[in-house]
């Protein structure tokens, strides 16, 4: 709630003074009277005090109250009292008519006073009353000025209403920017969270599967499928705690913080797990070092996390092969396995027993992370037989590259 002081004053405020000041003007003319050409007793002096009292009309009724004003000038006149000049006492009036928009109106009433005046001079039969050039000059000038005022302050005021919504309208646009951009940052922290523990839970899962067949059997084999799959949490938490150290960071050391292994560089550690789990990868990675952005290179390798997640859940491959390569300023990644591929379709999996690879939140993930870095996805069933994912990206990204 805006608080009185910081309010301002009244509107009604500005309009007494105008009043009191139009009164004033009024009756300093109508006392100046030297040569005693007219009446100056209190009638006059109750004529000057209306002038001001119609100044309070001005917000609600302005062309009424330039009507009245040109009324009560005539009616004075016709009484005989000390001559004011025909503008003199409609100044307000004009003012506040051009500045509520109705120049039209105070345009109309200035011209006909001034016609008025100038008509009454010239026709005049005392020489006395012979229209000086000056007093013709003088009534135009007031009443373009009265005029060019009340529409400057009109102007001014349109311009910062302009301003304030203008102002409004782009704290709005930058809150919802800002609203996008953390659903955004969200979305991709979801990614990630999902690709890395999906990923590392796979690992889990096969390891922990031959750890219980081989108890009592083959213990050394049970220690060894233990020990993967502690190497296998290890890395996940460091990464967790890699990405709420980065969430925690302010953000000039977020954007200055190193990725890690989180990219192409980082592929044989990726699939370390998946070999150790009796897949067999072959990585061909043709990217010399900085060709791509730091962007591209983790969507990357996070397209290929995701890839060798599904191959080790769904597909009963005992093959993969990563391919990247940089051509043409594209990263053409692609991830292709040996195993059942998606027989079933989107509804099921290899044999029914799970949701197949191109299902699930998995493939629809890297397709939205893939497509905000301008790129494109496809999940399908190899020509030979398994499931391709490949990927078409831009090696660099414009901002990043100008960074």
């Amino acid at each position: 709630m805006t608080s009185r002081a910081t309010a301002g004053p009244s509107p009604w405020v500005a309009d007494v003074v105008l009043g009191l000041a139009m009164t004033l003007v009024v009756a300093v003319v109508i006392a100046a009277d030297p040569d005693g050409t007219g009446s100056t007793g209190p009638v006059a002096y109750l004529f000057a005090l209306g002038f001001g009292a119609l100044v309070l009309l001005r917000r609600r009724l302005p062309r009424l109250m330039l009507v009245a004003t040109f009324l009560a000038v005539c009616a004075y006149y016709a009484l005989g009292f000390a001559p004011i000049g025909m503008v003199l006492p409609a100044v307000a009036a004009l003012y506040s008519a051009a500045e509520l928009g109705r120049t039209a109106w105070a345009v109309a009433t200035g011209g006909v006073l001034i016609a008025v005046a100038t008509y009454f001079r010239v026709v005049d039969d005392d020489p006395a009353a012979a229209l000086p050039a000056y007093d013709l000059v003088t009534n135009v000038a007031l009443t373009a000025a009265a005029i060019a005022l009340g529409v400057a302050v009109r102007l001014a005021r349109e311009a910062r209403e302009r301003t304030e919504q203008v102002r409004a309208l782009t704290a709005a646009e930058e809150a919802s920017a800002a609203a996008r951009r953390l659903q955004e940052e969200r979305l991709r922290i979801a990614r990630d969270l999902h690709d890395t523990i999906g990923h590392t839970l796979s690992v889990v899962a096969l390891h922990s599967g031959v750890a219980a067949e081989a108890v009592g059997r083959d213990d050394d084999a049970a220690r060894g499928a233990l020990a993967r799959v502690r190497d296998a949490t290890s890395g996940t938490l460091a990464e967790l705690r890699a990405t709420v150290k980065v969430l925690r960071a302010a953000p000039a050391a977020e954007r200055d913080a190193p990725r890690g292994s989180l990219g192409l560089a980082g592929l044989d550690a990726l699939v370390a797990p998946a070999t150790a789990a009796g897949l067999a990868v072959d990585v061909a990675v043709d990217v010399p070092p900085g060709a791509v952005s730091d962007t591209i290179d983790a969507a990357a390798y996070r397209v290929v996390q995701e890839s060798l997640t599904n191959v080790l859940r769904h597909s009963g491959a005992t093959r993969a092969g990563v391919r990247a390569v940089v051509a043409d300023g594209r990263l053409r990644l692609t991830v292709v396995d040996d195993g059942h591929g998606a027989p079933d379709g989107p509804a099921g999996g290899p044999g029914g027993s799970g949701p197949a690879p191109g299902s699930g939140t998995g493939i629809a993930g890297m397709r939205e992370r893939v497509a905000l870095l301008g790129g494109t996805l496809d999940a399908s069933d190899a020509a030979g037989g398994g499931f391709v994912v490949t990927a078409d990206l831009p090696a660099r990204l414009d901002d990043e590259e100008a960074r």
